[in-house]
């Protein structure tokens, strides 16, 4: 269609995350704008090729985390930056995700159900042929690592966005993680690795930055886990959003910043300092126009061009998305060297990769653990491999 309809200037994406990276280079390579819902893209490697094809083919871009937009950012950023919590050394960050099937049995194909205006070929893109299997499409399809990131790819660049915009964070250093398991019988735990778990955590170390002059690590729970509740924080108040369900703390020398969600949840920033002082933002958001304006100043930036104020001025450019789209899918490559397994001299499965795995983040490669690079990309279906 784009070779066909030259009056096309900008492509949205919206699709299950493991077309966003092929459906975005298929556009930028014929100059095209696009604006991509996150996770930008299904794996790492793919984030890398999208954030440098901007950049060379001088398209204005934009990933879909809204709240990047959100103006109580600023809140947040600056307290961080006048110091008022001190170095920042820990980030906790949770989510109630997933609330779809996950750590599950693939479902099994059935063709017959296919609906007949479904063009499954097309929808399954680079992942592998099989027959139609039902309960995939619309939804799904994220509990499931061909087509899916699971709670981290769903929430997670709406969450670790908030750290890792106002620390100034960049690779990771390493990765190190655990998932929950299910044991259906004795002593044997459910193993299905083509799916992504029932609930992870997972721990990213980051160098110090120009915002913080700290080391930092970062813990991600997903599942329904989250961190104990600080001393500093009466016991009544929420910890991030309401019911404690999802939110991000920031712990520093000095004090804790605390936040809800940031997609278009009130983002409820709220400070919390050991001398007893507090600063709360808003609990109700007024929004003067959808989702912070996120959409249409990506659509202005496009009318503008490439490099415009208008263009500069974007919240989550692939200049920015892409960095934090690795460090996001830094975890889930984590989970799945977590899941690898091989026998033993005496013919026995053995998980051999549950280990810290060292982050060269310039050249996106896992150091002291090769088979873990498989997970830096994919396996592409023929007609689909960018």
């Amino acid at each position: 269609m784009l070779d066909k309809e030259k009056d096309i200037d900008a492509v949205t994406i919206s699709t299950p995350d493991h077309v966003h990276g092929p459906a975005a280079v298929y556009a930028m390579e014929r100059n095209k704008h696009v604006y991509v819902q996150k996770p930008i893209t299904h794996n790492i490697r793919e984030a890398r090729i999208l954030t440098e094809l901007a950049r060379k083919q001088k398209v204005v871009t934009q990933m879909g985390n809204q709240g990047g937009s959100n103006p109580l950012l600023k809140m947040v950023q600056g307290w961080v930056d006048s110091g008022r919590v001190g170095k920042i050394s820990e980030v906790k960050v949770w989510t109630n995700r997933p609330v779809w099937p996950q750590g599950i049995e693939m479902m099994k194909p059935d063709p017959s159900k296919k609906p007949n205006d479904l063009n499954w070929d097309l929808w399954l893109g680079p992942a592998s042929s099989k027959p139609y299997t039902p309960n995939l499409h619309p939804f799904n399809w994220r509990g499931w690592w061909e087509y899916g990131t699971g709670a981290l790819g769903d929430v997670g660049c709406h969450l670790i966005d908030i750290p890792f915009r106002t620390l100034g964070l960049k690779y990771p250093k390493d990765a190190e993680c655990s998932i929950g398991s299910v044991y259906t019988k004795m002593w044997n735990a459910d193993y299905f690795p083509e799916g992504c778990p029932p609930s992870s955590l997972i721990t990213l170390n980051f160098d110090s930055t120009v915002k913080n002059n700290s080391p930092i690590q970062l813990t991600w729970t997903d599942g329904g886990i989250r961190p104990p509740h600080p001393e500093i924080i009466p016991a009544n108040d929420d910890i991030g959003g309401p019911n404690s369900q999802n939110g991000v703390l920031m712990i520093g020398e000095k004090g804790i910043i605390s936040t809800n969600i940031n997609d278009s949840s009130p983002l409820t920033p709220k400070l919390y300092l050991y001398n007893g002082e507090t600063e709360f933002g808003p609990e109700t958001e007024k929004m003067k126009e959808p989702e912070y304006g996120h959409q249409r100043k990506w659509v202005d930036a496009c009318k503008a061009g490439f490099n415009s104020k208008e263009h500069l001025e974007l919240t989550s450019s692939f200049d920015y998305a892409g960095p934090m789209t690795e460090t996001v899918l830094m975890g889930n490559l984590a989970i799945r060297s977590y899941m690898l397994r091989k026998e033993n001299s005496k013919g026995k499965l053995d998980f051999f990769a549950r280990k810290k795995l060292i982050w060269d983040g310039n050249n996106m490669e896992i150091t002291n653990l090769e088979e873990a690079n498989q997970f830096v990309t994919r396996t592409y279906r023929d007609g689909w491999k960018i």
